[in-house]
């Protein structure tokens, strides 16, 4: 007598591979490469939730679901997070892209009025509206090439009514979109121009006024500053994170980008949830991060965009027992990229992670960096159902290719929200 079949709300069927990462903590060292490959695989989702992921056979024969997306012999990953990105601005900066192309430098660009200054221009000019209108195009976006989760940091408003605008614009993008996001308050990313020569007086105002503001509010979930000669010193950034770390916000670092300044001990310090760049790095700094289990965010693609020479130690990290995630850094200035799929590539180039190492950092490593990896990042029963189909004949495609996104179609809370055939919303 044939059993009856378990009722589901969706069957993902007819991959010619399921590829995954698997566990709920960042994997590093040795652990960081391995997946788990179904061949023909197929995922039972029910209620928002991964039931079951095996052969697609047996899959079918057991599951009757309300609704079936046929991967057509793709190979199915799960949802990709991005674990740094700057998405509330308004106004973009190709000019400078061009003088960075005629040699000129971050640091110099920045001295001359451009840079992050730029942005807050046009934050501070525009309405809620607009950058709400703004947020919800690149969410699209992301969701149209695979990523289902992003870290996103305030940073371009840089005063207590700018950095709460950007803040509450996030939130509102949270609530009406099918991207999840993860606020950061990054009132720390510079000085603004009314605080010149007065950089004390400013990190006083982030501690003493914006971090106990967007607190009361609960407008984000970390605190971020941007550690460098040029902006906020260890002593500052220190001040700015003992006191977010009080009013309990995780903490995250932007360090050792364009100087090796020390910024990976003070993020290991700290006991950061991540420490984001790190292409000055010092050997301590790795010792110190792998110590303090910090989870090093790489940006591959920053310094090709900014024309700098020195690249994050990404094999070094690894071999050192860290777990490094991988994102694009999107923002309009210093890289103005939205595919993770294209950073996957670049992380295979840059630092030589293979193709399993290259996923298990945009996925299970990145969503560990946002205190996330027990509900998202593998494709395993129990977790949120986000996953991405793509039209890759096998995972090993995924650093193979470069300059076209792959992505067939997008579950998000086990909901399919976009496939070839429809819009995103």
């Amino acid at each position: 007598m044939t059993e009856p079949k378990t009722a589901i709300d969706l069957l993902v069927h007819g991959a010619s591979e399921v590829a995954t990462p698997e566990g709920r903590a960042a994997r590093g060292g040795a652990r960081f490469g391995p997946l788990r490959i179904v061949k023909n695989g197929a995922i039972a989702i029910h209620q928002g939730r991964i039931v079951e992921v095996g052969d697609g056979d047996d899959l079918l024969r057991r599951f009757d679901a309300t609704t079936k997306l046929d991967a057509q012999g793709g190979t199915v990953v799960p949802g990709l997070i991005d674990a740094h990105t700057h998405p509330v601005f308004d106004g973009t900066r190709e000019g400078e892209f061009e003088q960075r192309l005629a040699g000129a430098t971050y640091v110099e660009i920045a001295a001359a009025g451009g840079g992050i200054a730029s942005s807050l221009r046009g934050v501070r000019e525009a309405s809620h509206e607009v950058l709400v209108a703004n947020l919800m195009v690149r969410l699209d976006r992301f969701l149209a090439l695979g990523t289902t989760t992003v870290e996103a940091k305030s940073g371009y408003g840089l005063s207590l009514e700018d950095e709460l605008k950007c803040l509450e614009v996030i939130a509102e993008a949270n609530r009406l979109h099918p991207v999840d996001l993860v606020p950061t308050f990054l009132g720390a990313h510079d000085v603004p121009p009314e605080f010149r020569g007065r950089k004390d007086e400013y990190v006083q105002l982030v501690v003493d006024e914006m971090l106990p503001a967007v607190a009361e509010r609960g407008l984000a979930r970390y605190c971020d500053v941007f550690t460098e000669a040029h902006t906020f010193d260890l002593d500052d950034t220190r001040r700015v994170l003992h006191a977010a770390r009080d009013l309990g916000f995780g903490l995250r670092l932007h360090v050792d980008q364009l100087t090796s300044f020390g910024g990976a001990e003070l993020a290991a310090e700290l006991g950061a949830a991540s420490a984001d760049h790190l292409e000055h790095v010092s050997p301590a700094g790795i010792e110190a991060l792998a110590g303090a289990n910090v989870v090093p965010v790489l940006c591959p693609v920053v310094p090709l965009f900014l024309r700098e020479s020195q690249e994050a130690p990404g094999r070094a990290m690894v071999q050192g027992g860290l777990a490094p995630a991988l994102a694009t850094d999107f923002n309009p200035g210093s890289c103005y990229l939205q595919s993770l799929f294209e950073v996957l590539s670049w992380g295979a180039l840059r630092y030589g992670f293979g193709p399993g190492e290259a996923l298990t950092a945009a996925t299970l490593n990145a969503a560990a960096s946002l205190d996330r990896a027990d509900t998202v990042g593998t494709l395993e029963p129990g977790k949120v159902a986000d996953l991405v189909v793509t039209d890759l004949p096998n995972h090993r495609h995924l650093v193979y290719e470069l300059g076209r996104s792959p992505v067939r179609a997008v579950v998000k809370d086990g909901q399919v929200v976009l496939d070839a055939s429809m819009p995103v919303r």
